[in-house]
C-alpha cells in the first residue's frame, strides 16, 4: 500500500513551522483518489468497526462517526505507524517547552516524554487501561456539523493528530470547513479555518500547544470542529495515536 508518509515525501520542518505560526499544518496528499474512495466505501462495513456514534444523540453535532476495531485495516495501520515517529519528535520538543516530562504517567526521567515507536505508546496506553483503537471514519450529510471539542480518551493523550480528507470539496460536498479555535489566556479566542483537498491531511493539536511568551512558552488550548455542510457528503479519516478506555 503506497501511503506517502516518508520523511522525504513530507517536509516535517515546514510542518513544524506551520504549526508554530498558524496552530495547524497542511500536508501534501497522503492518500490517492482511489485510496480515498476505497475508505469511503468501507463506512458501511459493520465488521470493521468497534462502535458508531450518532452525533445528534449526544449533542455533538449532526453526522456520525465509526471507530475502527483491531486489527486496523492495513492503510490505516500504515498511516498511524508511519506518521507517529516524526510527530513524536515534535511532541517531545513541545513537552520540553511546556515541562511535560511525565506525559505517560510514569516516573519522570531523563528520557523523552513520548517513545520513538507507536507500539511503545500503545503499551503505555494499555497499562493505563486505554486499549480501544481510536482511528475513525466520519460522515456528514447536508446540515451536518461537528461542535468544537478535543479528542481526549483517558489519562494518556498524545498531543497531535491528523485528519485526512476523503471527499473532494465543491464536487462531493460544499461547506463543511475544518474549524479550529485557539483559546489564549487573557485574550479573545482566535478562529482558524482550513479547507483541505482530496487526500490532504491536517496536523493539529489534540488539546493544547506551546506558544512563545515573555518568559519561555505558555500553554494554549485548542479545540476543533466542522462548519455546516451545505450539500453532498463529506468523509474524513481521523488518525489519533493514543487509545481509549
Amino acid at each position: 500500500m503506497d501511503v506517502r508518509i516518508s520523511d522525504a515525501a513530507l517536509d516535517w520542518d515546514q510542518a513544524e513551522e506551520q504549526l508554530e505560526r498558524s496552530g495547524i499544518a497542511m500536508t501534501p496528499p497522503l492518500l490517492s483518489p482511489g485510496q480515498c474512495a476505497d475508505l469511503v466505501r468501507l463506512y458501511d462495513k459493520d465488521e470493521l468497526f468497534r462502535s458508531t456514534v450518532v452525533m445528534s444523540r449526544h449533542a455533538f453535532g449532526e453526522g456520525s462517526y465509526r471507530y475502527f476495531r483491531d486489527p486496523l485495516i492495513p492503510v490505516v495501520q500504515e498511516l498511524r505507524t508511519g506518521l507517529y515517529p516524526p510527530l513524536a519528535r515534535l511532541a517531545n520538543r513541545w513537552a520540553d517547552r511546556l515541562g511535560d516530562r511525565d506525559a505517560l504517567g510514569t516516573t519522570p526521567g531523563p528520557g523523552p516524554a513520548y517513545p520513538e515507536r507507536l507500539a511503545e505508546l500503545l503499551d503505555a496506553c494499555a497499562a493505563a487501561g486505554q486499549r480501544k483503537p481510536t482511528p475513525l471514519l466520519l460522515r456528514y450529510g447536508p446540515g451536518g456539523y461537528n461542535c468544537l471539542h478535543q479528542d481526549v480518551y483517558g489519562d494518556i493523550t498524545f498531543p497531535l493528530q491528523v485528519a485526512i480528507m476523503l471527499s473532494t470539496p465543491d464536487a462531493d460536498f460544499s461547506g463543511g470547513e475544518s474549524v479550529f479555535v485557539e483559546q489564549r489566556p487573557r485574550a479573545q479566542s482566535r478562529p482558524i479555518v482550513a479547507r483541505p483537498g482530496l487526500g490532504q491531511g491536517i496536523i493539529f493539536p489534540v488539546r493544547n500547544r506551546p506558544v512563545p511568551a515573555a518568559r519561555g512558552y505558555k500553554r494554549v488550548a485548542m479545540k476543533h470542529g466542522v462548519s455546516t455542510v451545505l450539500s453532498g457528503q463529506r468523509h474524513v479519516l481521523g488518525v489519533i495515536f493514543h487509545n481509549a478506555r
